[in-house]
């Protein structure tokens, strides 16, 4: 390979290499620009929403009561001010007793949603979801119906 193959090979390389780290990470959201202002604060979780399912990363068939029949429901959860990669739990609860948990990853970053879902094998009653972080801070729950 002569000196013009490998300096194409090369320009090929920082070009790819370039994108790959201008490319947003999947299921990020970068903050909007508002007169260049950076977003800063501390971490919090300001929404979780129960659902039937998720689209576009967002609930649908969101309520608080579910009929028995419903097979599983999502519980959709958005938090801002991500400051390094961590991962949160969503843990269920039927009554009181626990029935589940999940562990959801989050990047750092302004934004982030993430979701997980349950199966509720037809278990009436009160439930409520609670989201903790690794050192067991819970940062949000939210409750909802099964009848």
């Amino acid at each position: 390979m002569g000196r013009k193959g490998g300096q194409k090979i090369l320009l090929f390389l920082i070009a790819v290499f370039s994108f790959s780290m201008a490319a947003p990470t999947f299921g990020q959201e970068r903050p909007k620009a508002e007169g260049g202002k950076k977003e800063t604060g501390e971490f919090t979780v300001v929404r979780m929403v129960m659902g039937t399912g998720v689209e576009n990363r967002e609930a649908v068939g969101a309520a608080d009561k579910f009929p028995a029949t419903t097979e599983k429901v999502y519980c959709l959860v958005e938090a801002r001010n991500i400051p390094g990669d961590m991962e949160i739990a969503l843990l269920w609860f039927a009554g009181n007793k626990q029935v589940g948990e999940n562990k959801l990853a989050m990047k750092q970053g302004a934004k982030w949603r993430t979701w997980a879902f349950k199966n509720l094998r037809g278990l009436k009653g009160d439930w409520k979801v609670e989201a903790k972080t690794s050192d067991g801070k819970i940062v949000k729950e939210i409750g909802f119906k099964v009848e």
